[in-house]
């Protein structure tokens, strides 16, 4: 049997879905979180034999958005035996819109009244009433207690059985137009509405919710809020518990490396195959591993935020902001999504109607640094800036205000202002954040982290260390690493690195490989300075005794250039696949990199030589080649900006002839 879990977005159906298959799938206190499809086997207690899909949340059997045509297209197309209709109990008028059209389709179904805990302090529903007026059963639930689910299961099967569905509405078949046919479509639903629900009294919490959204929707005191929450996360993730776990998982990580390094030293191993498995293997992937605390202190952080309800406040206050650089308040859902990565980020972008702004979404959103970049900002801020975290939170700014010029950027290129944009957002009920999906979420971005760790960044290193460890001719370089083929395949780009202040082939070899993952900038790095160990979390000292920023050569504001350079260039390949399957253009696509990587370019170069010259006193490396490729870059956008305005005007006149 296949069930069909239906409904409208943030009504619960992927909560639902977790507790029917036991699945850890990303649920969130705001709409448009499922953009896909997706499907698990129902818990043996519960059924055997069964199989779940989730659907993307949607209001309308006729979509409106991408992931309400995979809704619409499942349940007409593909037949599931009964359909699972999650409506949210708090909001039960507008949820049964969907619900008639559901009905409409003759497919078997039960309507799960979900969060009917929370309606129970607003609302009284007649479920006797309710199941007559829709002819069909109805099930009160707490997906998020997991109460319910064995009467709502008995149910599906039963109709499933039965597997006839009768259509109380038929006398919408008479209308002749879809517009008349919804305006009586409401009606309906308002009736049953009237005659199932007696509101109560507004109860002490709503009047307290009206009253905390008042300060919190205020766009200074809400802004204040999220700066405020953002700092404290750095804070308890980079100084005080996430670096305390950190240190341990390092010093026990060490006392493993140690061992097998004493253990091959004793059997005699080739020195080689020694060096390749502690130096490049374990120390490469020690030195990425180490900093997974810290991310996941940060995501846990993140993730009860997201759960109290406060994320959807946010993406309302920055619409006004966002229009003007033609997107939406919806935009800022994708971006926040990207924090933990970059992929589901950017296909959450699909939730967008208007093409343009979903592209530039697509676009803007790996620019906000993603859960795999936070390594090379931790190791480079603790390095450098003496693990301020005043600094990383400086880099987020600097995220967020690149997205707002790089976006104004495209808007002028591509005529996006032209786009009239609406934006209407459901505000979900503040609530205690579930510390349980919290620490789940926390774990299985730890999981995703530590897989990635210890396959492809394995694998990178591994193929790092060999290159670093031969010639051209297939010779052991031994110290003379410079003559490697690493060296030698790496020095060519680090020479467009020199403005930047990081002409150095070691620092553009990492600089390739996090384009495999971003994580490896730190994994290479580890293998290029021959770091025989992981890196000390809160020391960053190597095991050769000499201090990272030594190690490497370079000054503070080098080493900020050149962790400017590797956060905003384009992601790694799995999130350009993405962007790929989003942008759904192989031209927008193309330029959309191309601009990735300028901006990263310009931005560490600017930093670099501006900061030289401030801190120093003195021009940075490359600088004649900077004004140039400067210059060059101001030129060359002006002329696209002015070619899309001489495009816009001729559109515009050739409009205006035509109505003449």
């Amino acid at each position: 049997m296949k069930i069909a879990l239906a409904g409208n977005p943030n009504s619960g159906k992927t909560t639902l879905y977790n507790a029917l298959t036991g699945s850890n799938e990303h649920v969130a206190n705001w709409s448009g979180v499922t953009v896909d499809k997706r499907e698990a086997t129902l818990k043996e207690r519960l059924a055997k034999d069964v199989t779940v899909v989730d659907l993307p949340g949607a209001y309308s059997i006729r979509p409106y958005t991408s992931e309400e045509s995979i809704t619409r297209d499942f349940v007409k197309e593909e037949g599931p035996d009964v359909i699972i209709n999650v409506v949210d109990a708090t909001n039960l008028n507008r949820s049964l819109f969907f619900t008639t059209q559901l009905l409409e389709l003759g497919i078997p179904l039960v309507v799960a009244l979900n969060k009917s805990d929370l309606a129970a302090t607003k609302t009284e529903i007649d479920i006797e009433k309710l199941e007559e007026e829709l002819k069909c059963p109805i099930v009160e639930i707490v997906a998020l207690k997991g109460k319910g689910l064995d009467v709502l299961i008995e149910n599906a099967k039963k109709v499933s059985e039965e597997n006839t569905q009768e259509n109380a509405f038929t006398s919408l078949a008479t209308f002749t137009t879809i517009d008349k046919q919804d305006l009586e479509r409401y009606r309906i639903v308002n009736d049953i509405a009237e005659k199932v629900e007696t509101k109560k009294e507004m109860a002490k919490t709503s009047a307290l919710q009206e009253t905390i959204d008042h300060y919190v929707t205020n766009p200074f005191i809400g802004i204040l809020l999220f700066v405020g929450i953002m700092a404290l996360a750095f804070q308890l993730s980079i100084n005080t518990v996430g670096l305390f776990i950190a240190d341990s998982l390092v010093a026990f990580i060490e006392g493993i490396q140690g061992s097998i390094a004493d253990s091959l030293a004793g059997a005699g191993t080739n020195e080689f195959l020694s060096a390749l498995l502690t130096d490049g293997i374990i120390g490469g992937f020690a030195a990425v591993i180490g900093f997974l605390p810290l991310i996941m202190v940060l995501m846990f952080i993140l993730s009860l935020v997201e759960d109290s309800g406060f994320l959807a406040r946010i993406a309302m206050i920055f619409d006004p902001l966002f229009k003007k650089i033609g997107l939406s308040g919806k935009s800022i859902i994708p971006m926040i999504v990207g924090y933990g990565c970059a992929i589901p980020g950017v296909m959450s972008t699909r939730t967008i109607k208007n093409e343009k702004q979903r592209r530039m979404t697509t676009l803007l959103t790996p620019f906000v640094p993603c859960g795999a970049k936070a390594p090379i900002i931790a190791l480079f801020v603790g390095a450098f800036f003496n693990e301020s975290a005043l600094v990383f939170g400086i880099t987020y700014l600097v995220a967020f205000l690149l997205i707002i010029l790089v976006g104004l950027l495209i808007k002028a290129i591509t005529g996006a202002d032209d786009v009239k944009n609406y934006f209407i957002v459901e505000l979900p009920e503040y609530r205690l954040p579930s510390v349980k999906r919290s620490f789940l979420k926390m774990m299985d971005t730890g999981k995703e982290f530590a897989i990635r760790a210890g396959t492809i960044i394995v694998l990178a290193n591994t193929v790092v260390f060999l290159m670093g460890s031969f010639d051209f001719n297939l010779r052991l370089v031994g110290d003379s690493v410079d003559n490697s083929i690493l060296a030698a395949v790496a020095s060519p780009f680090a020479l467009l690195l020199i403005p930047l202040g990081i002409g150095v082939w070691q620092l553009a070899a990492a600089a390739v490989t996090g384009f495999i993952a971003k994580e490896e900038v730190v994994g290479t790095l580890a293998v290029v300075y021959a770091m025989s160990s992981a890196i000390n979390v809160e020391e960053f000292e190597l095991t050769n005794g000499f201090i990272l920023r030594e190690t490497m050569g370079i000054t503070a504001v080098a080493a900020l250039a050149f962790m400017f350079f590797n956060l905003f260039t384009p992601p790694c390949f799995a999130a350009i696949g993405a962007m790929k399957a989003e942008l759904k253009s192989r031209k927008w696509l193309v330029n959309g990199i191309i601009l990735q990587f300028g901006v990263g370019y310009l931005v560490a170069m600017v930093v670099y030589q501006i900061g030289t010259i401030i801190t120093y006193g003195e021009l940075g490396e490359g600088f004649v080649a900077s004004l140039v490729i400067l210059a060059a870059t101001i030129v060359y956008f002006s002329f696209l900006i002015k070619t899309s305005k001489e495009k816009k005007t001729l559109t515009y006149s050739n409009k205006v002839a035509f109505e003449k």
